[in-house]
């Protein structure tokens, strides 16, 4: 089904009818079955409409809205299990990843946390694997 407003080019009245396609209105428009509902006049056009979208809150949310926000949710999930499984440290992170890589008595962890690009592009040319860098959401921005 779709809604049309329609308008009478004698009256110059405005309604709203539903027909149940594009064609179905061209269709009984050819037919002159279409009239005003008001004056009874066959020289009614359809008007400009904007599609009706409902959303759960009043704002509609734009595609790319949407994109970002299950960008977001992702990321999100992400932390959460490098919280959950990795250990903290900080603005260590760097000196830490060696230590570990170089100590071969030092037992081996899963550590997150900063480092700039340069810190991080010497710790892969140090054969030092499994660094990879993330955006980070913090807990209190939106």
């Amino acid at each position: 089904m779709i809604k049309y407003k329609l308008s009478c080019k004698k009256c110059k009245k405005s309604f709203d009818s539903w027909f149940a396609s594009s064609k179905e209105y061209e269709k009984l428009k050819k037919l002159k079955h279409i009239n005003c509902l008001y004056c009874n006049s066959l020289k009614v056009e359809k008007s400009l409409m904007a599609p009706n979208v409902v959303t759960l809150n009043k704002t509609p949310i734009k595609s790319d809205q949407r994109k970002f926000l299950k960008v977001k949710k992702k990321i999100k999930e992400y932390q959460k299990f490098i919280k959950n499984n990795f250990e903290y440290d900080g603005e260590n992170f760097a000196q830490e990843a060696r230590s570990i890589h170089y100590d071969n008595k030092k037992k081996s962890k899963n550590i997150y946390g900063n480092a700039t690009a340069e810190e991080v592009a010497e710790l892969k040319e140090e054969g030092i694997e499994g660094i990879e860098s993330i955006p980070w959401i913090k807990e209190n921005e939106n």
